[in-house]
């Protein structure tokens, strides 16, 4: 399969010209994946199917070892979950790389788009800041442009999947303990999004720093500074830089400390239906696992949603460039 794979071509067939350029970044990411978006889903589909298996074995072994009973079951249970987990291994290094070579490919398409405008116009040479632009795209913006197009439809389908069938499973096994710990999450939809959009303002004033850079570079014929300029634009690279990171892993820490809050409730309330004989050991321990298998798609789509809005905003600054002919996107038609 994916012999096949490396054979294949991301092929755009659009006219040349600036309109040939997709107007939006998930319109770019049909153009140059198109029906592979379609297999990955089908993969995700898979991989979620056989996500919930592990929660439920370790109920039953963990019942039944407290229950006293046969250990030929509890020891077939173990065979099972490892059987499970071996298979969905598999299937996530498939997906995985199958995601990895889709954003490769989309990278080389942005990156050809623009040595195909040297071969569209005969060779003539170009504006010093369309030059400058053209080195920023190539050394720096086509990655998480086209790095995104591998995880752009299939991430959030198999993440919000995983959310939707864990929670389900959590809501028939103790609805209290489940919606308490759905409360963990709310405060984080609401201050992941105001947080990324100043991340994201300060991404796009990065990457227009970058391209000044550049652009100096080449209008000066080399690293040269007799105004003082670049060191400017270099200084407020870095200060830029830092301020993404404090937004960025004050985020990460809001996180944690709301996914540990979790944890917490779900020990204590647990404990509690335990001991008045509401529930039983492995209804805890599935929910503690539980958390562990919501946190992980909650990440997954929280650094989704980030990389997205980095990528829309990446993208509709390439996308502008091709209005002074930095990119062809009629490219490989």
């Amino acid at each position: 399969m994916l012999a096949g794979l490396a054979r294949a071509r991301v092929s755009p067939t659009a006219p040349r010209g600036e309109a040939n350029v997709p107007r939006t970044l998930m319109s770019f990411v049909w153009r140059v994946s198109g029906w592979h978006q379609l297999v990955l889903i089908g993969m995700s589909g898979l991989v979620l199917l056989i996500e919930i298996a592990p929660l439920e074995i370790q109920r039953r072994v963990v019942n039944d070892a407290f229950k006293g009973g046969a250990f030929e079951p509890i020891l077939a249970l173990v065979g099972a979950y490892m059987a499970v987990t071996v298979a969905e291994g598999v299937l996530k290094l498939v997906l995985n790389i199958y995601r990895n070579w889709l954003g490769e490919s989309a990278v080389r398409w942005l990156r050809q788009a623009v040595f195909a405008v040297a071969h569209g116009n005969g060779n003539r040479p170009v504006a010093a800041e369309t030059e400058g632009i053209q080195l920023s795209i190539v050394l720096d913006e086509a990655e998480p442009v086209g790095g995104f197009v591998g995880v752009s439809v299939s991430e959030p389908v198999l993440q919000v999947g995983v959310l939707v069938v864990v929670t389900a499973y959590l809501i028939y096994l103790q609805p209290v303990m489940a919606l308490v710990m759905a409360g963990v999450f709310i405060p984080q939809v609401l201050f992941v999004p105001v947080m990324q959009a100043a991340i994201n303002r300060r991404i796009a004033h990065r990457v227009l720093l970058l391209r000044g850079l550049s652009t100096g570079i080449v209008g000066a014929g080399g690293a040269r500074d007799a105004d003082g300029a670049q060191q400017h634009r270099i200084q407020s690279v870095f200060a830029t830089n830092m301020a993404i990171y404090w937004l960025k892993y004050t985020m990460n820490v809001l996180m944690n400390l709301m996914n540990h809050a979790g944890v917490a409730t779900i020990l204590a309330l647990g404990g509690y239906f335990v001991v008045t004989g509401h529930t039983e050991i492995g209804t805890v321990v599935a929910f503690l696992s539980a958390l562990a298998k919501v946190n992980d798609p909650w990440g997954e789509l929280v650094t989704w949603y980030r990389d997205m809005r980095a990528a829309q905003v990446k993208y509709a600054l390439v996308r502008d460039s091709a209005a002074i002919g930095a990119i062809d996107g009629a490219h490989g038609a």
